[in-house]
């Protein structure tokens, strides 16, 4: 990565380039965002021309609520300008392969991102369509649990599974939950929502597999695998402050009770296991063959396919077995229900994806690509470290990750390797990860489930809990610097 020109820093153009940048970046991960380009345009009027591209975009975004237009639409155009005007510039340089070559890369880290995506929402679509969440809001309501309850625990699982899995495909799963069992209570599913994004990224913060992060920074030696338990508490207290907060403005009633009992379809728990294993084979794909996790996710979708199959071809005999089983207990409702049963087809899951989300995804990786290409990651981060105590910094980049998205800011940092403590890695560690719950742009997990709830939870309603969620940003920090003092 080229170092950017210290003078440059000082210019006062460069400072506002930089900080409109930073205020405007955000969301999903591209290894190539940190690695600056041979020409540096973070003074250039191509440059500063993208920074406005760029957040013109950012505001019709913010503005999906008022304008009722989808969020991929405004990224697209801009994805296409900024790569545009970095191609132009490059030509007319003489370094069109370089530009190609870096806009080749940031694509890569598109598809890998977009395969992901797709297996995990085929999967949770596979889940609705064999009445899995269902059956749970069935349960869950049987059980009695209040909306207070269901906050928690719906919470709490986030928290818990975010560990071992990815953060998005956790937040995905329990915002399929929620939907179910509160369905039509906008209010309480935009808080329950607001809940699962910050619970998810903070579980997420304190293991090696939690967070792509967290796997960065391990993966480069900056931390033994064991030393990221240190930041257990800390995580904990990031999830625990905005979410007792927020418990005071639940309406504490019962869900609606449910009319009618709530049976699985064919296949269901064989789909709840492969998913598992899915999930197990791409964390093990990344961890022990330094494989992209999309590859683990793609072969999991390939049994879902060879399980659709046999499903599929099983179905008659399936059936025959039932009925003559049905028949002999005189059990008519289920051999009324059993007229309703259709094959698995598992395209029709594929198709059932939040293609608005995954396109957003292509407009913003792409952005954030040629606005890093052009320097201003790089940037920001040796400006930051060059002249900042690296607590306040790795602080400053926390809060920087709620709208640039936490993968290139470790990048650049890992790039860059500041002389730090194991105390402070740490410390980056946990803002980059718990810093993307400010804003709901700030963390896949978010993005994913505006897709999925969309209408409901939405960058405005993430909005309205800010203060309580930076509070617990803020408290997390605080116990960091106190229980781990001594390896500061």
């Amino acid at each position: 990565m080229k170092p950017p020109n210290v003078l440059a820093t000082r210019h006062p153009a460069c400072r506002v380039a930089w900080l409109l940048i930073a205020c405007c970046l955000f969301v999903f991960p591209s290894l190539s965002y940190a690695d600056a380009g041979s020409l540096d345009l973070t003074l250039s009027l191509a440059g500063i021309s993208s920074v406005v591209i760029f957040v013109l975009a950012y505001a019709l975004v913010m503005s999906e609520e008022i304008l009722h237009m989808r969020k991929s639409k405004p990224v697209l155009v801009a994805a296409g300008l900024i790569w545009g005007i970095v191609a132009w510039v490059y030509v007319q340089a003489g370094l069109p392969q370089e530009s190609e070559i870096a806009f080749r890369e940031t694509l890569l880290e598109y598809a890998e991102l977009l395969l992901f995506l797709l297996v995990a929402m085929t999967y949770i679509n596979a889940m609705e369509e064999r009445r899995v969440f269902d059956a749970l809001r069935s349960w869950l309501v049987r059980k009695g649990f209040s909306y207070r309850t269901l906050f928690w625990i719906t919470g709490v699982m986030a928290f818990g599974i975010s560990a071992i899995a990815n953060n998005m495909t956790t937040a995905m799963l329990m915002c399929a939950v929620v939907l179910k069992v509160a369905e039509g209570d906008k209010k309480f599913i935009g808080l329950c929502c607001v809940n699962v994004v910050v619970a998810s990224n903070a579980g997420g913060a304190f293991s090696p597999f939690g967070d792509i992060t967290t796997l960065m920074v391990w993966q480069a030696g900056q931390i033994p695998f064991t030393g990221f338990f240190a930041l257990l508490i800390p995580a904990i207290i990031n999830f625990m402050v905005p979410s007792v907060i927020m418990n005071f403005f639940i309406v504490n009633r019962q869900p609606a009770s449910l009319k009618e009992n709530v049976w699985l379809k064919r296949g269901a728990r064989r789909i709840i296991a492969l998913f598992l294993i899915t999930v197990a084979i791409s964390v093990l794909c990344h961890s022990v063959l330094y494989l992209p996790p999309a590859m683990g996710m793609m072969f999991g979708l390939g049994l879902l396919q060879f399980f659709g199959y046999y499903l599929r071809r099983s179905l008659p005999r399936s059936l025959e077995r039932k009925r003559e089983r049905y028949s002999r207990r005189g059990d008519w409702k289920k051999l009324e229900q059993l007229g309703s049963v259709v094959p698995f087809d598992i395209f029709s899951r594929i198709a059932r994806s939040e293609w608005d989300t995954l396109l957003f995804f292509y407009g913003v990786v792409m952005c954030v690509g040629g606005l890093g290409f052009m320097g201003y990651l790089s940037l920001l981060s040796e400006t930051l470290y060059g002249s900042w105590n690296p607590v306040w910094a790795n602080v400053v980049l926390g809060l920087i990750s709620a709208v640039v998205d936490n993968i290139p800011v470790m990048f650049a940092v890992l790039s860059m390797a500041p002389d730090m403590s194991e105390g402070n890695w740490l410390l980056i560690t946990l803002t980059a990860g718990v810093g993307g719950s400010l804003l709901s742009m700030g963390s896949a997990a978010g993005v994913a489930l505006m897709g999925q709830a969309r209408g409901i939870y939405t960058f405005a309603v993430h909005l309205r809990w800010v203060p309580a969620i930076l509070l617990g940003y803020a408290a997390s920090i605080g116990a960091h610097l106190w229980i781990n003092a001594s390896l500061f």
